[in-house]
């Protein structure tokens, strides 16, 4: 896939239900803080694209797992599949059906929540499963433009009927515009922006398969680059489209009982009779496609790092016939635990919270593996095993462990202590054989070779000028809501 397409898919995936529907939630309910997951996201994208991707490409690999067996063993290949499967299921496809139900049910409040899941799942399986990767890209590159322009005509709908409570709101420094909050905020303390979010990003945008998996369809290391940044661009416009409307809606629908049904409504309320229905069709695009997105990376996970191994003499044509069997599990389970998310608060609350536990371990792993080349398979195996049990005893005593200390400061210390058990077990064994070090570490000769030749060639057309522009742009935007 060429750049502008990677990036356009890579953009549709990652507004999921959390962003779309949680987003707007969270900045009914605290403000414009939530937004800071995206600017961190987007340092993450510019870290993702000249550091590891191309270590991915390299390593010519179709999952991310498979990533770590390269660089370590099997072992860590089917925790992190395993991981990623089980999350991919009861975090993101099962989030993405609940947000598709609550739309439907403002529209129709009688209809039952079970049923209008049952049937967004299907409609969401139809084309995905018979089509694959391919089928789920190209549906994509028209739900992202349908999705951006009809974002933007809410936007100026809202801003036509409550920008002066906006700009009352700035003029007068109101603490809900903010990005920069106090230690002890509820939302994003400013400690927890540097020490716990970027982690979080990491995971996300660097070792989802939902969404790296667009990355690996690039047709080169540039092109897929360049796609990354795109999308950093894409993401930017979040703030407009999602994080300042949110705001705006506490003067246009006081009180609303739950923050999750702020996004869909605006689009009922605010939007005429001829562009409702343009405006559905975008809200309801995102969520399919992200439910598309992670049926075939969850299924491509499955295939490829269980099937395959167990029956390594399958055919290319069996492996496919597989991959769509286990979609239909997966679609299945999903729809089952949907209703379920309601129990848990908020959606994004739900999700950012089950990501704090998941997140850290892995990401030690990745980050050990890429820029450490003593880091061996033990050490790695070894503290992916203590964080995933450190994780389910949080499920379970989080409370009596830390308290109420906000998650984005937990995360951190799941971090730290899976890095030391990482390094402590490996400086005790052997070096890694320089095999498994050829195309998964970071090596700082080719770094600088590439800045060299970046900064001599035409910067319009390098990815490196724009990555740079983006990282200015986040800077000033943190800036003006400092």
């Amino acid at each position: 896939m060429p750049w502008w397409v990677v990036g356009l898919s890579l953009f549709a995936a990652s507004i999921s239900s959390t962003t779309l529907i949680g987003q707007s939630g969270d900045a009914y309910h605290t403000g414009l803080a939530v937004f800071n997951y995206n600017l961190t996201g987007i340092a993450v994208m510019v870290f993702f694209a000249i550091c590891i991707l191309p270590l991915y490409l390299k390593s010519k690999i179709f999952t991310i797992p498979e990533f770590l067996e390269r660089r370590f063993d099997k072992r860590s290949r089917y925790y992190f599949s395993a991981i990623c499967i089980i999350g991919n299921i009861f975090l993101d496809a099962a989030g993405a059906l609940y947000a598709a139900a609550l739309i439907i049910k403002l529209i129709m409040p009688e209809t039952d929540l079970q049923l209008i899941i049952i049937i967004f799942a299907v409609i969401a399986a139809s084309y995905t499963i018979p089509g694959g990767l391919s089928s789920a890209i190209n549906a994509e590159i028209i739900q992202a433009a349908i999705l951006i322009l009809g974002s933007i005509m809410l936007t100026i709908l809202c801003f036509m009927q409550g920008g002066d409570y906006f700009t009352n709101l700035f003029a007068s420094g109101d603490i809900s515009l903010k990005l920069i909050r106090p230690l002890a905020d509820n939302a994003t303390p400013w400690l927890g922006l540097i020490v716990g979010m970027p982690i979080t990003g990491l995971y996300f945008w660097a070792n989802n398969q939902t969404l790296v998996q667009r990355v690996l369809s690039a047709k080169s290391i540039e092109e897929g680059r360049k796609g990354v940044i795109f999308t950093g661009f894409l993401t930017m416009l979040t703030l407009i489209i999602i994080a300042i409307p949110g705001v705006i809606a506490r003067d246009l629908f006081p009180g609303l009982e739950k923050p999750d049904m702020v996004y869909p409504n605006m689009v009922l309320n605010l939007m005429p009779i001829g562009l409702l229905g343009v405006m559905l069709a975008a809200l309801l695009s995102a969520l399919t496609s992200t439910l598309s997105a992670i049926l075939n990376s969850t299924s491509t996970l499955f295939t490829i790092d269980f099937y395959a191994q167990f029956n390594k003499k399958a055919s290319s044509k069996r492996l496919v016939v597989i991959g769509k069997i286990a979609s239909c599990v997966i679609i299945i389970l999903a729809a089952l635990w949907a209703p379920f998310i309601g129990h848990f608060g908020s959606l994004l609350k739900y999700y950012q919270e089950m990501l704090s536990y998941i997140a850290p371990p892995i990401v030690a792993a990745f980050i050990l593996g890429i820029f450490s080349k003593r880091t061996n398979a033990n050490g790695a195996f070894v503290g992916l095993i203590i964080g995933l049990v450190v994780a389910i005893g949080l499920l379970f005593c989080k409370n009596m462990i830390f308290g109420n200390l906000h998650f984005l400061y937990i995360v951190p210390i799941l971090f730290a202590l899976s890095l030391i058990v990482m390094w402590s077990i490996s400086i005790i064994g052997k070096r890694p054989e320089e095999n498994k070090l050829l195309t998964t570490t970071f090596r700082y000769e080719e770094f600088k070779s590439e800045i060299i030749s970046a900064y001599n060639s035409n910067w319009l057309s390098s990815y490196l000028f724009w990555a740079i522009l983006l990282l200015i742009i986040s800077g000033f935007v943190w800036i003006l809501f400092s």
